[in-house]
């Protein structure tokens, strides 16, 4: 549930737009399926970026850092704590999503280029339980998880302009990147399995991502063009 734990997290710099927009999205649902419309930022030209939820709106796509960022500031400001799970993996190509708490259960807002690593509905008993749900999902030609943290975003980053910086926020990602993590342990023989599977899958299909892991329905609803079962 909202708490109001976090009031000192609301903001008066918002524009009328974002005002109105914030006001709309009231429930993670509404921002996951706000967030599934934008286009993937796959950052055109190798320019990396790193936008506020200012500049999400501005561009109007969104990475999965940015997208964990733009669902922290617009749930915040319902009384969600700012609470973001960093995950980190052997191939060092990480993930952070936005995570809550709803009638004692843990769920998360996501976006990604893997369908599987997008949101969860809140029914997990645990962020480790949650973080866990990600783990099989996570396993392509390199990447398994190694570790995940909470991190409370308001209270890591203190007066940094994090939340309508029109600038890349940075900081927000060595933040993360130092952030002490907790070790996950998965199962050698399953992750090679998931690894050949995976292979397969992508040398008979081309181009596609898979969607045949356990737990799908307790994923929440994916982009239009994740949603057909291959």
């Amino acid at each position: 549930m909202p708490t109001s734990e976090h009031e000192s997290g609301l903001l008066t710099g918002f524009s009328s737009a974002e005002r109105r927009l914030v006001a709309r999205l009231r429930t993670p649902l509404a921002v996951q399926r706000y967030l599934n419309r934008l286009p993937y930022n796959n950052e055109p030209g190798g320019r990396a970026t790193l936008r506020s939820f200012r500049g999400v709106l501005e561009h109007g796509c969104a990475h999965c850092l940015e997208a964990a960022l733009f669902a922290t500031v617009v749930l915040e400001q319902h009384g969600y704590p700012p609470l973001l799970l960093s995950f980190e993996s052997i191939d060092h190509l990480d993930h952070v999503i936005f995570v809550y708490k709803q009638r004692g259960r843990w769920g998360s807002v996501a976006r990604s280029r893997d369908p599987g690593l997008h949101g969860r509905k809140p029914v997990f008993a645990t962020p480790a339980a949650l973080a866990r749900s990600y783990c099989d999902p996570y396993i392509d030609l390199t990447g398994r998880v190694t570790g995940y943290a909470v991190v409370d975003a308001a209270r890591e980053m203190g007066t940094y302009d994090w939340r309508l910086a029109e600038t890349n926020v940075w900081k927000v990602e060595r933040m993360l990147l130092d952030y002490p993590h907790r070790r996950i342990v998965t199962s050698d023989a399953r992750a090679n399995r998931l690894r050949a599977r995976y292979r397969a899958f992508k040398k008979a299909h081309p181009g596609r991502k898979p969607l045949w892991y356990r737990g799908r329905d307790r994923w929440t609803e994916l982009p239009e063009g994740n949603r057909v079962s291959w």
